[in-house]
């Protein structure tokens, strides 16, 4: 299995289970968090909305700057309620969709760097930013949300297993 069909697969599969987990995000309470040092919901739910579709940036660019020279710094946009979460959801996947169907197994194993005011801090293979900035990173993420969730008596939906809300396949 090549790297492209891979990643189409996971894509599918990480997109139903972001969009339970996003279904359950409680309307008003962006600005909450459980600690002070924590993100606030609003912005937890965001990224990971939107994370999906990084996969397409990662194919297209050939890298981000998150605080490029002369610019605004990059930073995920905090959307409010479940349908401006879905619809980032919904556009990140297709986005990644539509790169992964039109690049090659070479271009993935091109370089790809994450900047910080010009200056390089990580330079990869593309699979590789792809594996770990995306795919491993999402997870940790969604992870976080669903604590998020239950702090806030939303149920938890099943993911990669029974949640004790749902069973297996969120029955």
């Amino acid at each position: 299995m090549t790297y492209r069909e891979t990643f189409l697969t996971e894509l599918e599969r990480e997109a139903v289970s972001n969009r339970r987990v996003l279904e359950r995000v409680p309307e008003g309470k962006n600005s909450w968090k459980p600690h002070p040092r924590s993100m606030e919901l609003g912005y937890l739910a965001s990224l990971v909305a939107e994370m999906l579709g990084w996969i397409g940036m990662m194919i297209e660019e050939d890298s981000i700057d998150f605080n490029p020279p002369g610019g605004p710094p990059r930073r995920t946009q905090v959307l409010e309620g479940r349908e401006a979460l879905l619809r980032s959801l919904d556009a990140g996947v297709a986005r990644a969709r539509e790169a992964l169907s039109k690049t090659t197994d070479e271009h993935l194993e091109t370089p790809w760097r994450i900047l910080v005011g010009g200056h390089v801090i990580d330079e990869q293979p593309r699979h590789r930013m792809i594996r770990d900035g995306v795919l491993q990173h999402l997870a940790h993420h969604r992870g976080q949300l669903t604590v998020y969730l239950r702090l806030n008596e939303a149920m938890v939906p099943a993911i990669y297993g029974p949640s004790a809300d749902e069973g297996p396949g969120g029955q």
